[in-house]
C-alpha cells in the first residue's frame, strides 16, 4: 500500500509516518512527486493495517498497491520519473527530451572510443555506451578489454562530456564499475541475477536493466522492483528484444511494449534497436519507430568501422548513418511534442 500525503505536508508529518511504518516491522519509501509525497509500504501484506494511518494528520489516503511490481507501479506515482544521469549535468532519461546513448558494443582501444565518442556527440548524443566486461554465450569469445575499458570509457567522457553507459556483469565488478561510469547497465542475462539487482539497489548511481531474453513485462517490472526495493529508485528501463521463433531478426522488437511500460509503471522506458534486431540495416528504422511510440531515448551501437568489430558489427551503424539518423529523429520528436 501507499500513504498518499496531503498537498503541503509538513517533514515532521511525513517523518511520523515514515515512524509508524518502521514500527511495524516494514520497510518504507518516500517518493517526492511534484504535487504531493506519498509513502510506500513495502514487507508482508498480512503486517500492513491500513485504518492506522488513515487517521494520522498530514495524510490525506491509503491506496492499496495490486501490482505485484508495488514501487514500480504507476499506481504508487502518477507522474513520470525522470532520472538525472550524472550530477553537473542536464542530461537526463524522461520528460519532454529524447535522450540518445550512442557507442560501440565493445570497448576497443582508447583510439577507438574516444573516436566515436567525439562523433555521436557532435550529432546529439547525451550518453556513450560501450562494454568493458562482454558476457558472451561462448567462453572462446572476446570477454572485453575490463578495467582499461573502463578508464578510457572515463577518459571519453572528460574530452566529450558524454554520460557513460557500461555493464556490470557480476556483484565483484560493482566497484570498479562505479568508479569509472555513471550508469550501471543490466544485461538481458542478468534481468533475473537477484543477487546482482540487490547489490545495485544498495548503491545511488542508476541502473539501466534491459528485458530479458524470454521475459514477460511482469517480470521484468519485477526485477526492476529489486532495485527500487533495495533502495535505488534510479531505475531505466530497456526494451531490447525478446527471444521469438522468428529467424530473420536476432531477436522480436516487441515496440507495443513502450506504451505498455508507461501504462503499467512510472518509470522512464529506453529501446535498444540494435539487439533488437541484431542487423544494422533495421536500427534507423527501428529508432524511429520507437520515438513514435513515446519511448524516452534508446541506446544503439555505433561503429567507426562495423566490418572489423571485434563484437556485434552486424547490427552497428557508422556514425555518419547515426548522424544522418538523428536529423529525422529530431522530426519525428517534434511531431509528438517531445524534443531530441
Amino acid at each position: 500500500m501507499v500513504v498518499v500525503m496531503r498537498a503541503g505536508a509538513t517533514p515532521d508529518q511525513i517523518e511520523h509516518v515514515v515512524s509508524m511504518v518502521k514500527d511495524m516491522g516494514l520497510k518504507e519509501q518516500v517518493i517526492v512527486g511534484t504535487e504531493r509525497t506519498v509513502v510506500a509500504v513495502i514487507g508482508d501484506d498480512r503486517q500492513k493495517d491500513s485504518s492506522v494511518f488513515e487517521m494520522v494528520e498530514g495524510v490525506e489516503r491509503v491506496v492499496p498497491i495490486l501490482a505485484p511490481y508495488k514501487m514500480a507501479s504507476s499506481e504508487v506515482k502518477k507522474s513520470r520519473t525522470i532520472i538525472p544521469l550524472l550530477a553537473g549535468s542536464d542530461a537526463r532519461i524522461g520528460g519532454r527530451k529524447v535522450g540518445v546513448i550512442a557507442g560501440p558494443c565493445s570497448v576497443e582501444s582508447r583510439e577507438q572510443i574516444k573516436e566515436i565518442a567525439h562523433a555521436v556527440k557532435e550529432a546529439g548524443a547525451i550518453g556513450l555506451r560501450g562494454g568493458a566486461y562482454k558476457p558472451r554465450t561462448s567462453p572462446y569469445a572476446f570477454q572485453g578489454t575490463g578495467e582499461n575499458g573502463l578508464k578510457w570509457l572515463a577518459e571519453a567522457r572528460e574530452e566529450t562530456g558524454l554520460v557513460v553507459v557500461t555493464e556490470v556483469m557480476a556483484t565483484e565488478q560493482i566497484p570498479a564499475v562505479s568508479e569509472y561510469a555513471d550508469v550501471l547497465q543490466v544485461g538481458a542475462r542478468n534481468m533475473q541475477n537477484f543477487n546482482l539487482l540487490m547489490a545495485l539497489g544498495n548503491q545511488p548511481k542508476p541502473v539501466l536493466l534491459k528485458r530479458g531474453l524470454s521475459a514477460t513485462l511482469e517480470e521484468f517490472l519485477l526485477a526492476a522492483e529489486y532495485l527500487m526495493k533495495n533502495g535505488n529508485t534510479q531505475v531505466i528501463l530497456c526494451e531490447r528484444g525478446i527471444r521469438t521463433y522468428e529467424e530473420y531478426v536476432r531477436n522480436t522488437l516487441p515496440l507495443a511494449s513502450v506504451p505498455e511500460l508507461h501504462r503499467l509503471s512510472h518509470l522512464p522506458v529506453v529501446v535498444d534497436p540494435s539487439h533488437g534486431t541484431g542487423k544494422s540495416h533495421l536500427v534507423q528504422d527501428m529508432c524511429r519507430a520507437a520515438v513514435a511510440a513515446g519511448a524516452d531515448g534508446w541506446i544503439v551501437e555505433v561503429h567507426n568501422d562495423p566490418a572489423r568489430a571485434w563484437t556485434d558489427g552486424a547490427q552497428s551503424i557508422t556514425p555518419d548513418q547515426f548522424a544522418e539518423m538523428m536529423k529525422s529523429i529530431k522530426r519525428i520528436a517534434q511531431a509528438i511534442d517531445r524534443d531530441a
